[in-house]
């Protein structure tokens, strides 16, 4: 407790140096779930795709990442091991965080795109259970964790499969596509409006106080799918195409249209990504500014300090722009080669999976989600469709994650016990 008393603003500035690395590492690395397939499909230019993350993720972070956070990010460990000593979570969250972006811009700059919930979470585990007591961490919890790096993918990855194949199906592989394009393409549309919206509720706005309810968030959700499969119907019905051109010009058109799809379901998931993933980084910066300004009670729920989320947002935006580069081509021009329509079915199916696991409480790491995705439209061109080797790499760099973000937390949190505890 006298740690925290005499050294209370020196932690406190510690842990926000830190937070903004982790929430630097979190739009290095992970904004690659929003834009990679828009820049792989050639929807987007890395410059265009980057400017319009900015706007997006900022949007996401500042405006909807939570005016209340969970001080014990998504409940790893048990905080009744330190009320007796309140400076060890707080030395435990600073050497999280630190361990954790080191790693983030570690994997951002080799262009892996490894789980920035993951990584937070196998730093938490790594020092809470070597420093503190293994009792400590919740590792049922943690063993969901485990778990998901096969199920998210396998579920993106299918639905990715049969949107792309239904569309080869229904548009592609007809006498016209263009004209197959008019009639299915507006459910397709539907469809994205339906999930983005739906994304948007359950990941987006959830932080803002804005109270929807599952029905209400389904019938809005319904609502504005109607209305874009209608404006969709009324836009593709107004372009002009001359039926009689060879299959290859209606081929370029009907990219074109889910071209214009892809960039919307990006900004989207751009959107929900900032105001999600950003409590990576600020909870448990959080947790150390609320630690040391109750004088170290431990509160399970606490308001903001006005300074963490732009700090957050900021530290989000300034990595996606330094590093964001490296992983958006390693998803979308690394794993396979992606048009836009397989973009979108990769994007769609990533955005499904996420509404699919909000409802049944299923641990999800978005990176995973939409790797799985792009391996599933791969995997519908066949299994030489793949880079083996750079999937290979991504599913070694997602195996030692947790593992890397415990061990730097460990040696991290003892540095610190010994720098402050004489």
């Amino acid at each position: 407790m006298d740690i925290i008393n005499t050294y209370g603003l020196v932690l406190i500035v510690v842990a926000a140096a830190v937070g903004f690395l982790m929430a630097w590492g979190v739009g290095a690395n992970d904004v690659a779930n929003a834009m990679g397939t828009s820049v792989g499909s050639k929807a987007l230019t890395i410059k265009q795709a980057i400017f319009i993350a900015m706007i997006f993720e900022f949007a996401g972070a500042y405006l909807a990442g939570g005016e209340v956070t969970a001080t014990i990010r998504k409940g790893i460990i048990d905080s009744a091991y330190f009320i007796d000593t309140p400076e060890l979570l707080v030395f435990g969250m600073i050497a999280a965080l630190l361990s954790a972006g080191i790693w983030l811009a570690v994997a951002s700059y080799l262009g892996w795109p490894v789980s920035t919930t993951h990584s937070i979470i196998g730093a938490i585990v790594g020092f809470a259970a070597v420093g503190v007591s293994a009792d400590s961490v919740e590792w049922a919890k943690v063993g969901g964790i485990v778990g998901s790096w096969v199920i998210t993918p396998a579920i993106s990855g299918t639905i990715a499969y049969l949107i792309f194949m239904s569309a080869q199906k229904l548009i592609f592989d007809t006498d016209k596509p263009f004209k197959s394009a008019k009639r299915y393409v507006p459910f397709y549309m539907a469809l994205a409006g339906f999930v983005m919206v739906l994304v948007t509720i359950k990941k987006g706005l959830k932080h803002v106080g804005l109270e929807i309810g599952t029905m209400d968030g389904y019938l809005i959700s319904i609502g504005v799918a109607v209305g874009v499969g209608i404006l969709g119907r009324l836009y593709i019905n107004r372009i002009k195409f001359d039926e009689s051109l060879d299959r290859s010009m209606h081929y370029t058109n009907v990219e074109k249209i889910f071209a214009i799809l892809m960039v919307v379901t990006a900004c989207c998931m751009a959107f929900a990504h900032g105001s999600n993933d950003v409590a990576n980084a600020i909870g448990p910066l959080a947790a150390v500014v609320s630690v040391v300004n109750n004088g170290g009670e431990i509160v399970a729920k606490t308001p903001l300090v006005w300074w963490i989320l732009p700090l957050g947002a900021f530290g989000i935006v300034s990595g996606l722009a330094l590093f964001g580069h490296r992983v958006i081509r390693t998803i979308g021009k690394g794993i396979t080669h992606l048009t836009p329509s397989r973009g979108f079915a990769a994007e769609l199916a990533a955005a499904s999976t996420v509404v699919i696991a909000s409802g049944s409480g299923l641990p999800i790491s978005t990176t995973q989600t939409l790797v799985g995705a792009v391996l599933g439209v791969g995997m519908a061109r066949g299994i030489a469709a793949l880079n083996l080797g750079v999937v290979r790499n991504i599913v070694v760099s997602w195996i030692i994650t947790l593992p890397a973000g415990a061990a730097l937390s460990i040696v991290f949190f003892y540095i610190l016990k010994a720098v402050f505890v004489v």
